[in-house]
């Protein structure tokens, strides 16, 4: 390949290494497991949820879209901070690998394609009513860490509009009427901000002495790591709890989910990785931070993706 074909294949994969592209992993099977759902449970009129190519392709378009742009703009945002910071000091925006035009121009490009991917849900309008505020939502998590502890909970609520968005684009229409039909959405959605924030309060004991010295806020930071593992621990201790209760829950919103053993299998197989994530990790020993991460964390997600897609397709025999 000659270096004029190169060049372009080279800086998209600096930009899709800058986002790191394959963490996507970790909130699209649950987009994918609320749109299941959202398919498989019956309208309050007792219709159901036609399901649509274009509706998948829209799902997928936002997501990855979504995703990108904040990922992005959290690093046009960090940009300063990350070259201060030993461990991110090699990122692609501090070494210069990539230019702050190059991504700036990124991010409106994945901004624009997830406002346009919220129209293949048309005539529900409220994908398009709501893309603007949630990008701003997410864009603003960037700041976040200058000022507030609470961090770590703004970035697992970015994570729970994967799920809320994907039960409305398919749903809400039927919300004004009936509101309770949110309820499963937002349980789904309760679990991933309680695990999201956990694992991220693990990924920041990386940074806990950096963030002291710099004036940023973290749980690390303010509690220590020893502190900080214990409230990850109590995050995904009550992510399991949400897990577990989500049918109950659906039922009594009179939103019936058909969950059944293989499902609640799942969540105690959830369980047992979430004790094996944190066993990865001690206050003396971070070494292990990025399996506990990357690898538990994508198997948690498709795991459970996968979970529901069999209990949906034992539940039709």
């Amino acid at each position: 390949m000659n270096g004029f074909a190169a060049r372009p294949l080279a800086r998209v994969r600096d930009l899709l290494e800058m986002i790191r592209f394959s963490h996507t992993v970790f909130a699209l099977p649950f987009a994918l497991l609320a749109a299941s759902l959202a398919w498989a449970s019956p309208l309050p009129g007792g219709e159901t949820v036609v399901f649509s190519w274009r509706h998948l392709a829209g799902i997928l378009i936002c997501m990855v879209a979504g995703r990108s742009a904040a990922m992005a703009f959290n690093r046009l945002a960090d940009r300063r901070i990350d070259a201060e910071n030993p461990r991110t000091a090699g990122r692609h925006l501090p070494s210069g690998k990539l230019s702050v035009a190059a991504v700036g121009l990124f991010t409106v490009v994945m901004a624009l394609l997830f406002v346009a991917g919220t129209l293949l849900f048309w005539p529900n309008p409220w994908p398009l009513w709501l893309s603007v505020p949630f990008l701003a939502y997410l864009f603003a998590y960037s700041f976040t860490k200058r000022f507030t502890t609470l961090a770590h909970w703004w970035l697992g609520g970015a994570l729970m509009l994967a799920p809320l968005g994907a039960w409305v684009a398919l749903r809400g229409q039927v919300l004004l009427a009936h509101p309770s039909d949110i309820v499963p959405a937002a349980w789904i959605g309760l679990a991933v901000m309680l695990w999201v924030s956990g694992f991220d309060i693990i990924y920041a004991c990386q940074d806990a002495e950096f963030d002291r010295r710099a004036g940023l806020h973290s749980i690390p930071a303010r509690l220590g790591i020893a502190g900080a593992l214990r409230v990850a621990a109590l995050c995904h201790a009550a992510m399991v709890v949400v897990l577990a209760s989500l049918p109950a829950m659906a039922d009594l919103a009179g939103v019936p989910l058909p969950l059944g053993w293989i499902y609640y299998g799942a969540v105690a197989i959830v369980a047992v990785l979430l004790v094996y994530e944190h066993a990865l990790v001690r206050p003396d020993d971070l070494q292990r931070v990025n399996v506990a991460f990357f690898q538990v964390n994508a198997v948690v997600s498709l795991g459970l993706l996968i979970a529901v897609w069999a209990d949906l397709w034992f539940s039709r025999l």
